[in-house]
């Protein structure tokens, strides 16, 4: 099993904060002889549906000197990720989770508008002093 990114209980926090249940820390994806590991699976119940949400969680600290190269190598496994889970379980939704801060560099350049208006991934935008959710992007 990978080791838990450094900003992993920060996110954790804030979805629980947020309403969430964590039900999965990791949430295990098989497929063929393989298993793979996003980092948090939560459900929220939602008032006017039995059934609520669920979403996976990717959580990425881009905290190496290229930002870009953080980005491809997220954006590949999110692209994994999204295509396991769209086999086993359809009804979850996959987000990166990322800090205000990456969310202010990369992503407010074009290329990281780009990916967004692309509707390439999902993110959810924290304040990790905070353990806060400041923003979900679809």
């Amino acid at each position: 099993m990978p080791a838990k990114d450094i900003y992993h209980n920060n996110v954790r926090t804030a979805l629980e904060k947020d309403g969430w249940t964590i039900t999965n820390d990791p949430l295990t994806l098989e497929i063929g002889d393989r298993s793979l590991f996003v980092d948090l699976g939560a459900e929220k119940i939602l008032a006017a549906e039995k059934q609520g949400r669920k979403i996976a969680v990717e959580v990425k600290s881009f905290l190496s000197i290229s930002p870009v190269h953080d980005l491809e190598e997220a954006l590949g496994q999110y692209i994994v990720y999204e295509d396991i889970l769209e086999l086993s379980e359809p009804e979850r939704n996959i987000y990166l989770a990322v800090r205000e801060e990456v969310y202010l560099d990369i992503f407010s350049e074009p290329l990281g508008q780009l990916l967004l208006r692309k509707k390439r991934l999902k993110l959810i935008v924290f304040d990790s002093s905070k353990e806060i959710i400041v923003r979900w992007i679809d």
